[in-house]
């Protein structure tokens, strides 16, 4: 949809272009902008939801501490049984 936007702005900027009267050429610019600053919109927000993490892939605080004991337990388990040298 935001391409749309894009397509639009280029006929604007097109159309500005061709005419002869100033009305017409302020509104063309104005549309041509505008239309152009949607489509940067548009693109920025297609591409942050895209980028969007899995909700069910987070982990809540608990699960969080009990990997980080876990972690801790193995590490304090392999500089026990390490060599000392």
């Amino acid at each position: 949809m935001h391409w749309l936007f894009l397509l639009l702005a280029i006929a604007a900027m097109a159309l500005a272009f061709l005419t002869t009267s100033v009305a017409v050429l302020a509104g063309c610019l104005l549309a041509a902008l505008v239309l152009f600053v949607l489509w940067v919109l548009g693109l920025y927000q297609a591409r942050v939801a895209g980028s969007g993490r899995d909700a069910t892939a987070m982990l809540d605080p608990a699960e969080l501490r009990r990997l980080r004991d876990q972690a801790q337990a193995r590490k304090d388990a392999s500089d026990a049984s390490g060599p000392s040298a």
